[in-house]
């Protein structure tokens, strides 16, 4: 209760704020069959999850991890900065380093630690 004794609600506003950033590059080394399945990709042996911002530099991303290792682009989105690649684990690891040390020396981006699970 607040002071004059109405209820008081706190509200958190969430938005998007503009830079050039790569906030999840993360890889799924054994991922389960059903994360394959919900995501209607094919089962290559590991997943990388890459998050970026702003948004239509997934495109860029998705070159440089196919050009860098051999990887499947399993989903790029373009509107959400979005990008999922399958391949095995070390050519997936791979992609990740290698689209994270281009836009960071080449176009200026923070860039998130990668992360396996």
């Amino acid at each position: 209760m607040g002071a004059n004794g109405e209820n008081s609600m706190q509200r958190v506003v969430q938005e998007s704020v503009p830079g050039k950033q790569v906030t999840i590059a993360h890889v799924i080394a054994s991922p389960m069959q059903d994360i394959y399945e919900r995501l209607g990709i094919d089962d290559k042996g590991a997943i990388g999850v890459l998050t970026i911002t702003p948004y239509e530099v997934a495109i860029i991303a998705a070159d440089i991890v196919t050009k860098s290792a051999d990887v499947q682009i399993g989903f790029l989105d373009r509107f959400t900065g979005s990008l999922i690649i399958t391949g095995d684990v070390q050519s997936v690891e791979t992609a990740l380093h290698s689209v994270s040390e281009t836009l960071q020396n080449l176009l200026g981006f923070t860039v998130a630690p990668i992360t396996k699970s």
